[in-house]
């Protein structure tokens, strides 16, 4: 058809996305028998239900390496002789042991096979203990890259922390490494050397002095946690703490910084973290690690989401290292790092998706935390502002899903497009209340659970009494945006939705200059638009709440 005039054609601009340029967002094709040992679900993974972990490792600082073990305790899912867990094949495998013999395994990649001396029948309960040394991998960019980072303080005093989300937990320590199937507790045992202080997840249990001038910190975890999450965080840190009244009581504030920046931490942290868990309390449920308490850890690197132990590299400013992303001055009002990986305690952390093609629900709730807490401080205008101004980092690349099974996540688009996403359905449900609603309901509802994608989206249908699968499909299966098409016949205003998905019937807002905005809901086929008195000049699209294109024949 001939498209003669264009009423807004709302396209991305080409702003540059600091989230965007992480390495877990390269395009990757082809894949490997090792993606799938990576991130697939093989009989040796899904035959054992991990209960608990006890890592105990030796950091030794001078030479970059670590050495110890991992007790794996398990429950059998059927009955089994082998089974897999992971670790990068520049770690070595010392030993196995099992009822206090050694097992014999294999290594395939970064996947190690284990097989036990007789079967282990369904619903036994059982144990094996890894033990391990040598190099991690060390970090080129954490947190983007993945590995372990070794630097120094302001003082020149050993400054380490591990960051690996994407690439896996398994590449400094051994594990079952996948998201699928969590851990329901475990201790993470820390030995490092004297003067310095290990801050990882969970509460402290206690500290023991060992042989060689090594001090062990003992962090118990009472909540189940994703293996990407487990960290550790070495310096001679300063600790101060504090209270917030929570929903479920009192939650334990604890922070750790190095020495020099204490001043300045207990004033950015004191003006940021109440007022963004009162934000996430009142818009997700309460604190979902209230047992473990809230931390937040100074790192060598800018940030990671670490469950009840939230990394901190933001170096005490607003904004993300200084700058508003959406470029609308809400931005410079608040510490992003904090809001954003704090954020992910109640996506990511509380709800974890079973495989990383759908960190979406990660990423996509929590980018669209930080305009529901610019809302809940300055206003719902403000947010939706906030929300509207990171359209500028979105590339429209393509899917935000991934491939599933090979350890690979979708578009970095997950983050500010799949926040605009969501800021559409809420529009589109028309009842804030409700939204709240959904949004509290998920938190509950899957409640220290993995879960799909599919999951996520089958909830917000049933609750909002809409099906939004065809929205959901469009915005997270392909790159292309919608485009509404309209035309004039007979003084009957026409539309319909172009988009890659058949049948594609967003509900959208519509008005004629100076008017009220309404309701319709086009679909893929040229319909009637109910918006009496339109005229190719006057129709207005809300494309200030959705992120579409807009032409007029």
């Amino acid at each position: 058809m001939n498209l003669t005039k264009t009423l807004r054609l709302l396209l991305p601009l080409l702003g540059s996305s600091l989230l965007a340029s992480a390495q877990l967002m390269q395009p990757k094709t082809t894949f490997t028998r090792a993606d799938s040992l990576r991130g697939g679900q093989p009989a040796e993974r899904t035959c054992y239900d991990i209960n608990y972990y006890h890592l105990d490792v030796k950091l030794d600082v001078a030479n970059k390496s670590i050495s110890g073990s991992n007790l794996f305790r398990f429950t059998a899912t059927r009955d089994f002789t082998r089974l897999q867990f992971d670790l990068f094949a520049n770690l070595k495998v010392d030993k196995v042991t099992y009822h206090g013999q050694p097992l014999a395994f294999t290594r395939e990649a970064n996947a190690v096979f284990v097989t036990f001396p007789a079967p282990i029948k369904q619903g036994t309960r059982d144990e094996f203990t890894v033990t391990y040394s040598g190099q991690p991998t060390i970090a080129k960019k954490a947190p983007w890259d993945g590995g372990m980072v070794f630097t120094q303080d302001a003082k020149g005093q050993p400054f380490v922390a591990t960051a690996c989300q994407g690439v896996g937990a398994s590449i400094w320590w051994p594990c079952k490494d996948q998201q699928a199937d969590e851990v329901d507790s475990m201790l993470i045992s820390i030995a490092v050397p004297q003067g310095l202080k290990d801050v990882s997840n969970g509460r402290l249990r206690g500290t023991k002095k060992l042989a060689g001038g090594y001090t062990r910190y003992d962090w118990a975890v009472s909540n189940p946690i994703n293996n990407y999450d487990v960290a550790l965080n070495v310096a001679n840190y300063a600790h101060f703490s504090d209270v917030y009244q929570g929903e479920n009581g009192p939650l334990t504030l604890d922070y750790w910084v190095l020495p020099e920046d204490l001043d300045k931490a207990k004033k950015q942290f004191a003006a940021n973290v109440k007022p963004m868990l009162k934000s996430m309390e009142y818009w997700f449920g309460p604190y979902p690690w209230h047992k473990d308490g809230y931390k937040l850890v100074q790192a060598p690197h800018l940030g990671m989401e670490h469950q009840s132990a939230v990394a901190y590299g933001n170096k005490f400013q607003n904004g993300y290292l200084g700058r508003d992303r959406s470029n609308t001055g809400w931005g410079d009002k608040f510490d992003f790092i904090i809001i954003h990986e704090s954020g992910h305690e109640w996506f990511g952390n509380n709800i974890t998706t079973k495989d990383i093609a759908d960190m979406w629900v990660h990423e996509s709730f929590t980018c669209y935390s930080e305009g529901l807490f610019v809302e809940n401080n300055y206003g719902k205008q403000a947010g939706q502002e906030y929300l509207h101004g990171q359209r500028r980092n979105i590339s429209n690349d393509g899917p935000i899903i991934g491939p599933y099974g090979v350890n690979k996540e979708g578009s970095g688009d997950m983050y500010d497009k799949g926040a605009s996403l969501l800021n559409m359905v809420r529009t589109a449900i028309n009842d804030d209340a409700k939204w709240r609603g959904i949004l509290r309901g998920l938190g509950k509802t899957f409640y220290h659970q993995t879960v799909t994608g599919q999951q996520i989206i089958d909830y917000i249908n049933r609750e909002s009494g809409h099906d939004f699968s065809k929205v959901f499909a469009q915005y997270l299966q392909h790159g292309e945006l919608p485009v509404l098409e309209m035309r004039l016949e007979k003084g009957q205003l026409l539309g319909r939705w172009v988009a890659s998905v058949p049948g594609f019937d967003l509900p959208v807002r519509l008005r004629t200059k100076g008017g009220e905005y309404k309701f319709v809901t086009p679909t893929t086929k040229w319909a009637a638009l109910d918006l009496p008195g339109a005229t190719r000049e006057n129709v207005e699209v809300d494309t200030f709440n959705y992120y579409c294109g807009v032409l007029m024949d």
